[in-house]
């Protein structure tokens, strides 16, 4: 009985190690193509979408958290934090969907890898909420942490001591 249920637990960390890494796929992607469309948005122009975008949230909730947050860092970006946003967006999409085609590719060596990448991503994440109050980071911090959670579980699946 043990085996079983040790077996469809394994089957179940599987699937979600693919849909963790199909949406790190995603996510690498879409930040690959925001960092190279970012450069032909002016810094005015992205304010006003922002304010945009959540004018019809504030309208309905005033004290709106995330809504607010949203128009706080686009009050707050300036060309140098747009600068820093183009160069990390494009390095981290490209990170993700090499790793992503390595997991996928099943190389061994991509799994530690992975670890320390994604460690990497959590650590400095959460240091960016910690000093720059950008709360909104917690959600992929703990994305990240997800993956992570998954990758060596599918590792010890894949590779048994």
């Amino acid at each position: 009985m043990t085996v079983s249920h040790t077996s469809r637990r394994g089957k179940i960390a599987h699937a979600l190690f693919g849909v963790g890494v199909a949406f790190k796929g995603v996510d690498g992607l879409l930040e690959l193509l925001a960092g190279a469309l970012l450069p032909f948005v002016s810094v005015a122009r992205l304010h006003d979408l922002v304010v945009a975008a959540t004018a019809p949230e504030l309208a309905e909730d005033p004290g709106d958290l995330i809504a607010h947050a949203l128009r706080g860092g686009a009050d707050r970006f300036s060309p140098d934090k747009k600068a820093f946003a183009v160069s990390y967006l494009l390095a981290h999409g490209v990170v993700k969907l090499g790793l992503v085609g390595a997991l996928l590719g099943n190389r061994r060596w991509a799994f530690p890898l992975a670890l320390w990448l994604l460690g990497g991503f959590v650590g400095y994440e959460g240091f960016r909420v910690v000093r720059h109050h950008a709360f909104g980071l917690l959600i992929l911090a703990a994305l990240d942490a997800g993956v992570m959670v998954l990758v060596w579980l599918e590792y010890r699946r894949r590779w048994p001591r």
